[in-house]
């Protein structure tokens, strides 16, 4: 039940919301979307909640900016976030933007896709008889994030055994995105951004000195040999852009896929009805994919600046208006989805915007997707009676849909 009701909705402030709304933001993202969809905050910014208003923003990127220089500047100073989190794709526009992602593209095109389903079904397997021994598994510590931090691993070419620490990096330096965060956890984000990157020198040292072969899938060589050319090329990155980009490569990728699969377990703990069909009927596991990201999007509220006066759901904005774009809320909205609080594995059509929209939409959304179906289908082929073993807990982080853990005791198939 929401906390707000139709007169309180106006006065939602974002950067003050508890740990409470964390863990369950939809009563008070249907309200505001019913009375406060354009809610204004203490500081001049809008959080967007209707689906409609956030298709318009994504659907232009000239007037809705991601260029975050100058909404990052006061919150991170001249420090090591600052430069991580204006220097990475995500944050920045066209001509950058472009330029980056037309070097990742073919890595994510469908032929290098179907090479990547092995290695996932293996990594996944593995897991899974480690789990099988023990008898639990801590999902969300050893199962969802494992999965996708050791195939981005993989991707950027990072020895097995050199891989522990980028969880804790990425961790430090996503949180730092939150709307409220401590001086001591910017300072660990700030000391994550320089570890991650004094890895990465020593990693491309040992890659000029000794180069992967020609057939490796190693995306940060790749990014070193297109940028080794002409310092005027326009398909050329600086070091700086390269470690960057690699570390968002990596941050982005295990995080939101690691709370893909951690959420769709639990949902499919909550809704047995759910899991029981797609038991009974394993040809939906793309759809339920797909309302998994809808019913819980990992990235739950995104942001945009306006770069000249517009109007938007009614409401006049003037040039510079930050946006706080309610993706999870957009995701749940009756006036796009029928019955939106129903968790629907069979739901046809379902063009959720839990991995953004249009030149934004995220590149690696194809390797999320396949790397969730084949963790599912996996889970359920070998341990179809998994049950819960402790709670859900989630930690007091609103910009993404975070599972801290969640204990599942396995029985394997009969």
């Amino acid at each position: 039940m929401s906390r707000l009701t139709a007169a309180s909705a106006a006065d939602f402030v974002l950067a003050t919301s508890d740990h409470a709304f964390a863990v369950d933001p939809y009563p008070d993202f249907a309200t505001l979307r019913a009375h406060a969809p354009l809610c204004r905050q203490p500081d001049g910014s809008y959080l967007l909640t209707r689906y409609a208003d956030l298709l318009q923003v994504f659907g232009d990127p000239v007037l809705f900016s991601s260029d975050k220089r100058v909404d990052f500047k006061p919150r991170f100073g001249d420090s090591p976030l600052y430069e991580h989190h204006t220097t990475s794709i995500v944050f920045n526009d066209p001509p950058y933007h472009t330029r980056v992602r037309r070097l990742l593209a073919p890595f994510f095109a469908h032929r290098v896709l179907r090479q990547m389903e092995d290695s996932i079904a293996r990594m996944v397997d593995a897991l899974l008889d480690r789990a099988a021994e023990r008898g639990t598994i801590d999902i969300a510590q050893e199962f969802a994030t494992v999965v996708p931090l050791n195939l981005i691993g993989e991707l950027l070419g990072v020895p097995y055994d050199e891989r522990n620490p980028l969880r804790a990096w990425a961790n430090a330096i996503l949180g730092a995105l939150e709307p409220v965060r401590s001086a001591a956890e910017l300072a660990t984000g700030n000391r994550a951004v320089e570890d991650f990157k004094a890895y990465l020198r020593t990693l491309i040292a040992r890659k000029r000195a000794n180069p992967p072969g020609a057939d490796a899938m190693d995306v940060l060589w790749a990014l070193i040999e297109a940028s080794e050319g002409d310092a005027d090329d326009a398909d050329t990155l600086t070091e700086l852009e390269i470690l960057h980009n690699s570390i968002f490569m990596l941050n982005a990728g295990h995080d939101t896929t690691g709370s893909l699969i951690a959420n769709g377990v639990d949902l499919l703990l909550r809704y047995p009805e759910q899991r029981a069909r797609l038991q009974d009927e394993p040809a939906l596991i793309k759809s339920a994919v797909e309302e998994m990201l809808r019913f819980e999007s990992p990235l739950q509220i995104g942001n945009r600046r306006t770069t000249a006066a517009t109007s938007l759901g009614g409401v006049d904005l003037a040039p510079g208006t930050f946006l706080h774009l309610g993706i999870a809320a957009a995701n749940r909205d009756p006036a796009r989805f029928d019955q939106p609080e129903t968790f629907d594995i069979a739901r046809n059509p379902n063009k959720h915007l839990a991995f953004a929209h249009g030149i934004h939409t995220c590149a690696g959304n194809s390797v999320a997707r396949i790397e969730a179906r084949i963790a599912f289908g996996k889970l359920l082929e070998r341990f179809p009676r998994f049950e819960r073993a402790g709670p859900t807990v989630r930690p007091h982080r609103s910009r993404f849909r975070v599972v801290e853990s969640l204990p599942v005791r396995l029985e394997p198939a009969s």
